[in-house]
């Protein structure tokens, strides 16, 4: 890459990060561009210089890995980068020459394939153009900040053990991440695999035998009902990057028996996590959740979360217009 457009790259992720801070202080600061699957998509401005950039990253994930279960197979992603304070003519012109790019790449073509976006999500100037474009919002990242006040102690919920699970618990964990699963099924996000349940097994197998276990059960008269698993920040460190704070756990999974929604069992679960990561000067908290499940963003905002991320999706990837 020439000097003179190195600068200038350096120059657009100042600017992006100078963006960042003051639309939402908990994003990070702009990291380089990463190789792409092609050449860089270039936005000029109406007096011809650099006004934007953008990088195709095509990811493909193996049938055997468990990965394949959160998405596509092919998975193409835009790293954008926009600097100026309506992003949305030059987010308009980088979709299309994106939309263009994929035409021509033969892995985007079939059906199990999808082009994303993770968008910041209190950056509300480029959302028409990627409404335009064909992607819709498909997941959150969600934040939650360690609090000033010192950490209360947690309040259960009446007729409930919440306790650390362990490798004789692996058929009762497993039990709950699968119904989760194909509970979250039907609002887009994951895509059963024939071999989920065997890749589930083996990572809960492993977690388990681990010192230490971040996976707890939550119990109604010895019948689990409820699970929770987190990661520390040792463990965080792959989302760890998507804010400017540090240090940052991951809130993995949570789910709640139907029958007992409703009944404080998952506000114990999460208060009881929040208690051990505010005692451990965690100073946040990340987690994914589905935009569009009618329970998910009530009860995390509730929980003390808000959006951080946006991932935005067209499926397959020739859906993008």
């Amino acid at each position: 890459m020439p000097w003179v457009v190195r600068e200038a790259v350096r120059d657009i992720n100042r600017a992006v990060g100078r963006r960042w801070r003051a639309i939402d202080p908990l994003l990070p600061d702009p990291a380089a561009l990463p190789a792409g699957c092609g050449e860089p998509l270039v936005v000029k401005g109406d007096n011809g210089r650099l006004a934007g950039l953008g990088v195709c990253v095509h990811h493909h994930v193996p049938p055997q890995s468990l990965n394949q279960t959160w998405g596509a197979a092919d998975r193409f992603t835009l790293v954008p980068r926009l600097p100026g304070q309506d992003t949305g003519p030059a987010a308009d012109q980088l979709l299309a020459q994106w939309r263009d790019h994929l035409t021509e790449v033969g892995a985007s073509r079939g059906p199990d394939t999808s082009a994303g976006v993770v968008w910041p999500s209190l950056d509300t100037t480029g959302v028409r153009a990627l409404l335009r474009h064909g992607l819709q919002p498909l997941t959150v990242i969600a934040a939650r900040t360690r609090p000033n006040a010192p950490p209360a102690e947690p309040r259960g919920a009446f007729g409930v053990t919440i306790r650390s699970a362990g490798p004789a618990d692996e058929d009762q964990v497993l039990d709950l991440e699968l119904r989760l699963i194909r509970y979250d099924l039907q609002f887009g996000g994951p895509v059963w695999r024939q071999a989920t349940p065997r890749l589930v097994r083996e990572e809960i197998s492993n977690s388990l035998r681990r010192p230490g276990t971040w996976t707890w059960l939550a119990e109604r008269s010895g019948r689990p009902v409820g699970l929770l698993v987190a990661q520390p920040p040792t463990d965080a460190a792959w989302i760890a990057g998507m804010t400017g704070l540090s240090p940052a756990a991951y809130l993995q999974t949570m789910f709640i028996d139907a029958d007992e929604r409703g009944t404080g069992i998952g506000s114990a679960l999460v208060r009881s996590l929040h208690a051990r990561l505010d005692a451990g000067g965690v100073a946040v908290t990340l987690l994914h959740h589905s935009q569009v499940n009618p329970l998910s963003a009530p009860f995390w905002y509730r929980m003390g979360y808000r959006p951080l991320w946006t991932s935005w999706e067209a499926r397959p990837a020739t859906a993008l217009r």
